[in-house]
């Protein structure tokens, strides 16, 4: 099962809330970034870019509490930078624990099995660690070599104490269906990871690689070769058929930004956590003020190839709580 019953059930419950409320725009789960700061530097991501003053900043557990108190969201993804490098980062995650936050703390997995320790396992806590390929795939995705095995030995250990493990992998112009198969394979099979992630890279503006990210045409023949025959249903993938559907080129939606808002050092991110048009102190000043129907493909040039989670899981997660044939379908896919 790629999504937790428990999990499941209470955002579904959380989104038929909102709906008898009437409440049109609401989160589904927020980016948090509670620091930039990092102990890679990989390629294809464009956050240490910030100068050296941004990189020290970090996010209190007070803070971080106080954004998830006040958009309401029942999940939260811990990104950054490297959030093993934040000082507070036990603190923070177990105060949104406490308050039944499901909480999916990401990571490259470098400093995973020297922090291990301070944090426990809870159904509502998931690593989500990132792994972007096999051994050399992986370690040039990362700029270093020997990284993909630290990975492995951590995730290995996790599994051990009895944590729930999530992976993330980006792919980008560089793979084939073949090398996301495989990757997948390892993960699911090898591994056993209780769950995984796949995204097309998304160009940031300020990353050191622009060459290899993938168009739209691109994206969906790479996950639709990589899909073909029913191979998406033997891994535990995190993620609603609808959005897969969506990576493949079976549907397609308008981007969804105000779905996953991102909260970091700055305070919520204008309109996503990958393109930065300002910021607000407060969640509701993002909702009100943002013109959200600018963004999008077909709307602004810098969304043109952009099939990321962030903006169009929400919508895919939308459609399918709309329809009883695609809730019964993801279910069963569940």
């Amino acid at each position: 099962m790629g999504i937790p019953l428990r999990q499941a059930a209470r955002v579904g419950a959380y989104m038929f809330a909102n709906r008898l409320r009437g409440r049109e725009k609401y989160p589904l789960i927020v980016e948090m970034e509670p620091l930039f700061a990092c102990n890679l530097e990989c390629p294809g991501c464009g956050k240490i870019q910030h100068p050296t003053e941004i990189l020290r900043k970090r996010l209190t557990v007070e803070e971080c509490v106080g954004a998830m108190e006040e958009c309401g969201a029942p999940m939260v993804s811990i990104a950054g930078g490297e959030p093993l490098l934040h000082p507070q980062i036990a603190d923070i995650t177990q105060a949104l624990i406490d308050r039944k936050r499901f909480v999916y703390l990401c990571t490259n997995g470098v400093l995973l099995r020297r922090k291990m320790d301070q944090f426990k396992p809870s159904p509502y806590f998931s690593w989500a660690v990132h792994v972007d390929g096999l051994r050399e795939r992986h370690d040039i995705a990362v700029a270093r070599e020997g990284v993909f095995d630290e990975v492995v030995e951590a995730i290995r250990e996790a599994k051990r104490r009895g944590f729930r493990v999530t992976t993330n992998s980006t792919f980008f112009n560089t793979d084939t269906p073949e090398s996301v198969r495989g990757v997948l394979d390892f993960l699911n099979d090898d591994l056993g990871v209780d769950s995984l992630m796949v995204s097309p890279g998304y160009a940031y503006e300020k990353a050191p690689d622009q060459e290899h990210f993938l168009q739209v045409t691109e994206t969906r023949r790479l996950f639709r070769e990589a899909f073909a025959d029913g191979n998406r249903k033997r891994w535990r993938l995190n993620h609603s058929p609808l959005f897969l559907d969506f990576l493949e080129g079976k549907v397609d939606y308008q981007c969804t930004p105000w779905g996953i808002p991102s909260y970091s050092v700055f305070g919520w991110q204008r309109p996503c956590y990958l393109m930065a048009d300002g910021y607000t102190e407060t969640y509701r000043e993002l909702i009100e003020t943002t013109d959200w129907d600018s963004y999008g493909r077909g709307r602004d040039e810098r969304c043109a190839s952009c099939m990321a989670h962030c903006g169009y899981e929400p919508s895919a997660v939308i459609a399918t709580a709309g329809s009883l044939r695609q809730s019964l379908r993801a279910l069963v896919a569940g």
